[in-house]
């Protein structure tokens, strides 16, 4: 959830997300898949993060799959038109996820709009943010809260956008050519829209899409441990084990001491811990977590408590992670509030997705007590009996890392716990790359690095290797530029 913006973990995820929100505006992936942190909602309101925060509306259909149900609820979106080439230029979908929406992002797509001279139009996923159905969120009304539901959304919102475009142009039945972009669960989105409706886009860029769900996802903490190294990952799994003895005999004081003392089940507690440390991977400020812990080890001092005042100075001030969002009680409020995604997420997790970041059989960074019982045991908490997620159903449904789609772009970063939830081999017509580099995270090709506060146009030059980013992002541009003349060159978005 470190997705979208995939729970970071929970929160993190939510986090990513918003980046993803907000860089396609979904980061988020931790506690699911992103979090979405206040302070890092502050800095990105500055008016540079964004290209623009118009909120315009949409009526959006609630059931698409019932002939009977013609309810309606209200959809925010954006649009951004500086450097649109009236009227023929192409149009960029840029898909927000698992978070709140609040404006088309400046990051790498406003590079690739300025290029290509794209509008930019972005729609903000279903019960998120400002989009919800309902005034509360029971589990009752959240059976509409899917991807499969928001792919209909995108694919309504794309055919009345053009409509309405060309009702303006007074050019009836014209088609400019689409592009969809989306980053973690977005990314997913972005793939399944092409995979879906081939005949809407003319490609989609994939940015560290999780495409395939998996129950229990163990690859999260091996990659956690891998992008660590050898010192900083002995470091975490030897706090880890302080943590866990620490928790038989003084509980009390061992939360006080992270600050999490409202986190009462142990495993709630643990996962918060968890996600502290993957969150500098997926986002890339490895060092900010490393070096002090292996500094303090190499000292001789007190690892847990050098962990702690990471995860608070970092974790929870400079990355702004709200420690009540791990919290079952605080995850159990069904109220309606544009910045409360976590339950929401949580239910795609516990329907669909899974993505249970449980500890592997040896080796684990995070404790043997985020196992599959902890995860089941949190669904049916928040939202009763019967409630698990049908992995085999969706995998079948898209088909996971088998997909079968075309002119879709797949990109990960080397660090990032959630790639390999994505599509690492390229395909026919599906190209998969792999950004390779220090602190290259969630969703490096459109936000640059460190991926958490993602600088103006994407910019590459804080990551250890901005040449293996503009590499990748040199290919991008070939496989946008290739598609949207073929596109261009028939008339109509191409199969």
């Amino acid at each position: 959830m470190v997705m979208a913006t995939m729970r970071l973990s929970k929160p993190v995820a939510l986090f990513i997300l918003l980046l993803s929100a907000v860089a396609l505006s979904g980061l988020s992936l931790t506690h699911g898949f992103v979090i979405t942190p206040r302070t890092l909602l502050d800095r990105l309101s500055e008016s540079s993060s964004y290209l623009t925060t118009k909120e315009l509306w949409f009526d959006q259909t609630l059931d698409h799959h019932s002939p009977y149900d013609h309810r309606q609820f209200k959809q925010r979106y954006y649009q951004f038109l500086d450097y649109f080439q009236v009227p023929d230029g192409p149009i960029f979908l840029q898909i927000c996820g698992e978070s709140s929406c609040r404006g088309i992002s400046n990051d790498y797509i406003s590079v690739l709009a300025k290029k290509f001279g794209a509008a930019v139009v972005s729609l903000e996923h279903r019960y998120y943010g400002k989009s919800s159905p309902f005034k509360s969120h029971t589990t009752e009304n959240l059976k509409y809260l899917s991807s499969k539901q928001a792919l209909f959304d995108l694919a309504v919102f794309r055919q009345w956008y053009q409509e309405s475009l060309n009702l303006k142009q007074n050019k009836p039945g014209a088609e400019n050519s689409w592009f969809v972009f989306g980053i973690s669960y977005s990314g997913a989105l972005s793939a399944w829209f092409r995979l879906k409706f081939p005949h809407l886009t003319c490609g989609s860029l994939a940015s560290s899409a999780v495409v395939l769900s998996v129950y229990n996802y163990t690859d999260y903490d091996k990659q956690v441990g891998e992008s660590a190294g050898p010192e900083c990952k002995a470091a975490l799994q030897e706090i880890t084990q302080l943590v866990d003895r620490s928790l038989e005999s003084n509980r009390t004081e061992l939360k006080k001491q992270f600050g999490a003392t409202e986190l009462e089940i142990d495993g709630d507690f643990l996962y918060f811990l968890a996600d502290a440390a993957a969150v500098a991977f997926q986002c890339g400020n490895p060092d900010t977590l490393c070096t002090p812990l292996v500094e303090a080890k190499k000292a001789g001092e007190d690892l847990v408590a050098a962990y702690a005042k990471y995860v608070q100075e970092y974790f929870v001030r400079t990355f702004g992670v709200s420690v009540e969002t791990y919290n079952q009680r605080y995850l159990k409020n069904i109220s309606v509030s544009e910045y409360n995604s976590d339950r929401l997420w949580w239910f795609q997790v516990c329907t669909e997705v899974a993505y249970f970041q449980v500890a592997p059989s040896n080796d684990s960074i995070r404790s043997s007590k985020v196992d599959t019982k902890y995860h089941l045991d949190l669904c049916k908490n928040l939202f009763g009996e019967g409630i698990y997620p049908e992995v085999d159903v969706t995998n079948i449904y898209y088909g996971g890392t088998k997909i079968a789609g075309s002119k879709i772009i797949f990109t990960n970063g080397s660090q990032d716990p959630w790639r390999h939830a994505s599509k690492q081999t390229s395909s026919p017509d599906m190209p998969s790359y792999i950004i390779t580099c220090h602190n290259c995270g969630h969703g490096t090709d459109m936000r640059g690095c460190p991926q958490s506060s993602f600088g103006i146009g994407g910019n590459a030059e804080n990551c250890s290797s901005p040449d293996a980013v503009n590499k990748v992002r040199q290919k991008m541009i070939e496989h946008i530029d290739l598609w949207l003349s073929q596109c261009k060159a028939t008339g109509r978005n191409s199969m």
